[in-house]
């Protein structure tokens, strides 16, 4: 089940539609991993762009993602030092990093318009996956309170940054630039 769940985060890396996976049973730390990476994942990408884009609403949406996605990790940093939990690496991080560097891989060759829309899709899929494991995965298997909460009030944000990036998306679609 895991795996199903770590495909389905590497597709939506891709910028593909996942398929929908089974629930697996993640401890807290192993949350705190997963929430941990997938936003540092996206801070990665993001830099990547602002070097590469020159379109400002690309441009602007990536600082979003600097911004936020390094924001809510030190939420979490800070709430795992009060509760004393270390994240601990599981299949789903892993499954994290791995995609984020084939994303970056396909990236990197494009320039321009191309860019801005491979971005920009990898972004609609990517912020949808997030908000399925948020549903699905992370919450669910959160025992630990504070951490559910911290996951329930991060989901507006990550479902903001979905809405934000269709939108890019879309005026790069229809000619927009963003100006």
């Amino acid at each position: 089940m895991l795996v199903q769940v770590a495909l389905v985060f590497a597709a939506a890396m891709q910028a593909q539609t996942p398929a929908p996976a089974a629930t697996p049973n993640l401890s807290d730390p192993e949350v705190a991993h997963v929430a941990v990476t997938a936003n540092a994942v996206d801070v990665d990408l993001a830099k990547f762009a602002q070097s590469r884009s020159r379109t400002p609403a690309v441009r602007q949406f990536a600082q979003t993602m600097i911004t936020d996605h390094s924001a809510v990790n030190g939420q979490a940093a800070a709430l795992a030092k009060k509760l004393g939990v270390t994240p601990a690496d599981n299949a789903v991080s892993q499954s994290l990093q791995t995609g984020a560097a084939d994303a970056r891989k396909n990236l990197e060759p494009l320039q321009g318009a191309a860019f801005d829309r491979a971005y920009m899709d990898r972004e609609v899929g990517y912020h949808q996956a997030v908000l399925d494991a948020i549903d699905k995965l992370l919450v669910p298997t959160t025992e630990n309170a504070e951490l559910k909460k911290l996951l329930v009030d991060v989901r507006p944000a990550i479902a903001a940054h979905l809405e934000h990036a269709k939108h890019v998306r879309s005026e790069l679609t229809s000619g927009g630039t963003g100006k």
